[in-house]
């Protein structure tokens, strides 16, 4: 559901319009692609609609901004007496890659770099201009205090497209978003963005796990890109379309024909976009947390990515490459038992039944039940726990 028209602020004296010209130029000369202005009333449509998915289950226990709806989406809650939001989008680079190699592990896009970094920067560069006037400012993005992709779509910088990102006009989704919430009563960007997907269906269609179940709307239960993030073991029926991903996903906005043409300045090669998935699996929590702590990983503990790494070696890895043999077996001798689950169906995966322990004799049920889904339900062409050849099965 649209938000209402918010509410109209004081007629904008010339002042207010040049200092939001001022702040316009401060945010794009230190690196913002887009900035626009909007109300900060109260997102009352979204709130509601994020209740509606919530209530029918679909945000699959994700939290950020599902968790207080009443917050995320009154921008007053961030900042008392807010009455503007200079919202800002920062373009991340997004190279058109080969399929990810085996035994390597692909990361999306937006998290091989820190961008949300430089975006709270030069969103910074904009919210010390208005404190410099005596304004309150506060610096909002990638957290659960507000709405970003509402404020985005109210400020005139994109439209909702049918994947639920907001897409930018000839320039796609390939942006990080966030906000400066100030009480600075503000004259709002004139118009809204119309929707520019027209019959275009590609994300719908290309999605991998049939997660985007009517335009704009996402079935968390079945996005790669939280279940990679989810606590838990992942659901048996995604490993297989998890592919090579460890972290993020992002074939819906790789389908999409809208900013094509600029990605092709952005090349076909990112040094950070794979690493090797043994290395993972090899790692210290230190090191992990060291390298990847800025992502969002479940209760911050590095199983998590392991259980990940896990099922992209099932998927990708050659299992004549050295070591990785001896790394499958080491899992399947793991003291945690999801790893050690996860372990049993990769193994499967590759074709090392051979590898497999004993049916039954593990003392936790999840993995006794992986092992008994890998008799007869390997990958097609290997052979299944007793020997035989057996036709893939979900």
């Amino acid at each position: 559901m649209p938000d209402p028209a918010p509410a109209s602020l004081d007629e904008p004296t010339a002042p207010a319009a040049d200092l939001v010209a001022e702040l316009t130029e401060l945010g794009l000369s230190a690196g913002l692609d887009a900035v626009g202005v909007a109300s900060a009333d109260p997102f009352t449509g979204t709130r509601a609609e994020i209740e509606r998915r919530r209530d029918l289950g679909l945000h699959g226990g994700m939290q950020f901004t599902f968790r207080n709806p009443e917050r995320s989406t009154d921008p007053s809650r961030t900042l008392a007496g807010a009455r503007s939001l200079v919202v800002g989008a920062m373009r991340i680079a997004a190279p058109r890659l080969a399929d990810v190699g085996a035994g390597r592990a692909r990361i999306a896009a937006y998290a091989r770099h820190d961008h949300y970094a430089d975006l709270r920067r030069a969103l910074g560069v904009m919210a010390d201009r208005l404190v410099s006037d005596s304004w309150k400012a506060r610096v909002v993005a990638d957290d659960n205090s507000l709405v970003d992709r509402a404020a985005a779509v109210r400020a005139g910088i994109g439209w909702y497209g049918r994947n639920g990102n907001v897409l930018l006009p000839g320039r796609g989704s390939w942006f990080v978003l966030g906000s400066v919430v100030t009480d600075a009563p503000l004259p709002p960007t004139d118009e809204a963005v119309p929707d520019g997907c027209g019959t275009c269906r590609r994300c719908i269609e290309h999605c991998p796990t049939d997660a985007i179940i009517e335009s704009g709307v996402i079935d968390a239960r079945r996005c790669l890109a939280w279940l990679v993030q989810a606590p838990g073991s992942i659901p048996v029926e995604f490993r297989r379309p998890m592919g090579g991903r460890i972290y993020g996903c992002d074939d819906c906005q790789e389908v999409c024909p809208v900013g094509r043409t600029e990605r092709v300045g952005d090349g076909t090669v990112d040094p950070a976009a794979d690493i090797e998935a043994a290395e993972v699996l090899t790692a210290s929590d230190e090191d992990l947390l060291a390298r990847f702590g800025r992502w969002y990983i479940a209760e911050r503990d590095p199983r998590y990515l392991r259980r990940n790494a896990l099922v992209v070696l099932g998927n990708t890895a050659d299992h004549t490459t050295p070591g990785v043999v001896d790394l499958f077996d080491r899992y399947l001798r793991h003291p945690d038992p999801m790893l050690r689950a996860h372990a049993v169906w990769a193994a499967a995966e590759a074709g090392l039944d051979d590898l497999l322990p004993a049916l039954g004799h593990d003392p936790d049920p999840e993995v006794r039940d992986e092992l008994r889904r890998a008799v007869g339900s390997t990958r097609p062409g290997h052979a299944a726990a007793g020997g035989a050849v057996s036709e893939a099965t979900p």
